[in-house]
Formats: C-alpha cells, sequence, structure tokens
C-alpha cells in the first residue's frame, strides 16, 4: 500500500483541479522508471484510465494507481509534499530505499 500525507493530499487536489481532473473519478499514477543520480527515479502524474495490470489504492482519499513492476519497489511509501525553501514538490518516503540522492528524486536498492 501506498500512503499519502495530508500536505500532499492538499497539493494532489489543487494540482488535479489546476489540471482538469476529477478528485472523485480520477487516479494519481505513481511509478519507477530507470534513470536519475542513484538508478531509479519516481514517476508521478495524473490519469483517468486504469490499465488491468494496475494495482489500486485508496488513502486519505486519494485515489492512487501503480503498475505491477512499479509496486514491488513503492510497498510501504509515503507520499509527502514539501514546500520548503530548499524548493518545493512531492517527496517519496520510500522504507525499500537504501540509497537515496540529494534531490530526493532518484534511490536505489
Amino acid at each position: 500500500m501506498i500512503k499519502v500525507s495530508e500536505t500532499a493530499k492538499k497539493k494532489v487536489i489543487e494540482l488535479m483541479t489546476e489540471d482538469g481532473f476529477n478528485m472523485a473519478t480520477d487516479y494519481v499514477r505513481v511509478g519507477v522508471k530507470s534513470g536519475g543520480c542513484s538508478g531509479l527515479s519516481y514517476d508521478l502524474k495524473f490519469d483517468k484510465v486504469q490499465l488491468d495490470d494496475d494495482k489500486v489504492f485508496e488513502d486519505n482519499g486519494v485515489k492512487i494507481i501503480v503498475d505491477k513492476k512499479s509496486f514491488l519497489y513503492l510497498i510501504g511509501t509515503t507520499l509527502e509534499y514539501s514546500g520548503g525553501l530548499n524548493g518545493s514538490g512531492f517527496v517519496f518516503n520510500n522504507p525499500n530505499a537504501n540509497r537515496t540522492c540529494g534531490c530526493g528524486e532518484s534511490f536505489s536498492l
């Protein structure tokens, strides 16, 4: 399961609305792809379509879909949002990551 913090939920609602997505029917698609300075990087976007091999979760009122391959890397992850002085953006607190880069956008196992 993937959890969503309260601050991330507020930002998701704001961005989904701005982009023309509906919080009640659409999804946050979270995935992992090759790349980044640590080997793997996170991918986050909004989506209206659930594919056959997607895992679906709902936490804190946010519907999340993850493809089967990415799910193995993301089990237990919490999606947070940071608006600090070092920049703002979504942050993945992933207990499976052995190493992360300084920007927090990539990791390795």
